[in-house]
């Protein structure tokens, strides 16, 4: 069955990119608890993102095979990196932007 996008767990997966439905990395149920863990979908996201990087880590292994070399302590560590994005979105969600107040006052700036 296809992740649906109007849920909250459709949209944690989207986030996680966790969208094959033949390979799912977590089930329904995993991403439920995230999400009642954090009370968020990035923070849930997030969540997933660094247990993801803690296995990466534990197994923490250098795969050459051929030409392609995984290195799954790098990719733990890009995988805590999206995850610190994330919180930080759910922690602004201005997106960054900060609204101030402005006052004007003539001849105030000088060259």
């Amino acid at each position: 069955m296809a992740y649906d996008l109007t849920t909250d767990i459709g949209k944690v997966r989207l986030l996680l990119n966790d969208t094959d439905d033949t390979d799912e990395v977590f089930t329904d149920g995993e991403l439920q608890a995230f999400l009642d863990l954090e009370g968020s979908i990035k923070l849930a996201a997030a969540q997933a993102l660094d247990t993801i990087a803690d296995n990466e880590a534990l197994a923490s292994k250098v795969v050459t095979s051929q030409d392609v070399k995984i290195d799954g302590a790098r990719l733990a560590d890009s995988l805590r990196k999206r995850a610190e994005t994330l919180r930080s979105q759910a922690d602004d969600p201005s997106g960054g932007f900060e609204i101030v107040d402005f006052e004007y006052t003539p001849g105030a700036i000088t060259w």
